[in-house]
């Protein structure tokens, strides 16, 4: 008895040892080009974390804010971005959890990024400002807007979550699911297995482009670095995504908000025209159009039409 229990101790030591090894391995190969590091990252040293941002061009500001999907981060919109700078102060920024952000071990809400979003306008922005901002994240920009209806201006929204999934709160599964996930090591191993190069290239494949040719080898670099800046504490925000912690519930604050909002799809993004129609039947004042040929990232796959859009929206 005592020989087996000692072999089972030293297999089982053996086998989080060596997925500890793999985890460091895989981390430092994702992260080895840098893509992300350059002299334009500057920083907003919020209570939680420091967040990581972008400052560019002159005029009246217009800030980026990317979705919440695995590896996502201000780089959404890198083909947007110099093409505004003439006519707008840019500010793009990387969520807490997300790219050259901090990623501290916490549980991630919608309020939490509600909260974000506020105080980076108040104290980093410090003007009204408009708002692009694409998929999961637009319920928390929305809540931010009716509930500081001073700091935001007219918003754009690229893809917008379902709001029936949105208004989905955390089961005792997707708890566990999450509970999984934060475990050292296993549930670090679990995490590398879901945010490896293949599973990237298959959501650019399946879900984010409609032409797979029109797909780039450092599209999928970049999504692979920002999955993995920040060592093993990079696997929280994705937990916490799974767990259902990011949705929030905004159906009374979408029918009182005045604000100017056009949502763009993607035409081929499944159900996307009776997601935006449901956004339209608690706020008939939301603007509509789709970007032909294109699925969940338009703003990757056809960056010309985004830009006629948003500046025509903008009233350039």
């Amino acid at each position: 008895m005592n020989k087996k229990l000692t072999t089972v101790v030293l297999l089982s030591g053996s086998s989080v040892a060596a997925m500890h090894a793999i985890n460091r391995v895989h981390a430092s190969l994702c992260t080895a080009k840098s893509l992300l590091n350059n002299s334009e990252n500057r920083y907003y040293e919020w209570r939680f974390g420091k967040v990581r941002y972008q400052k560019k061009g002159n005029g009246s500001p217009l800030l980026f804010i990317h979705d919440l999907t695995l590896g996502s981060s201000n780089y959404e919109y890198h083909r947007l971005i110099n093409n505004l700078t003439e006519k707008h102060e840019i500010y793009s920024m990387d969520l807490l959890g997300y790219g050259l952000s901090d990623k501290p071990s916490m549980t991630y809400t919608g309020n939490l990024y509600e909260q974000l979003v506020s105080d980076f306008i108040m104290n980093v922005i410090k003007r009204k400002t408009s708002v692009v901002v694409s998929g999961e994240s637009v319920p928390f920009v929305l809540a931010a807007c009716h509930n500081n209806p001073d700091c935001m201006n007219r918003i754009i929204c690229i893809n917008p979550q379902n709001l029936y999934l949105q208004n989905q709160i955390p089961s005792n599964q997707t708890k566990l699911m999450k509970l999984c996930l934060e475990v050292p090591v296993l549930g670090t191993f679990v995490y590398h297995v879901l945010a490896n190069k293949t599973m990237l290239e298959k959501n650019f494949q399946n879900q984010y482009f409609c032409d797979p040719e029109e797909i780039r080898e450092n599209y999928i670099a970049n999504y692979l670095e920002a999955a993995h800046a920040g060592g093993y504490n990079a696997k929280y925000a994705f937990a916490s995504y799974v767990g259902k912690y990011m949705n929030l519930h905004i159906l009374r604050e979408l029918k009182e908000i005045d604000n100017s909002i056009l949502m763009i799809g993607g035409e081929k993004e499944p159900d996307i025209h009776t997601t935006i129609e449901n956004y339209k039947y608690y706020n008939p004042a939301i603007e509509e159009v789709y970007i032909p040929d294109t699925k969940h990232l338009p703003q990757i796959e056809a960056p010309d039409e985004i830009l006629e859009q948003i500046r025509i929206f903008l009233g350039e």
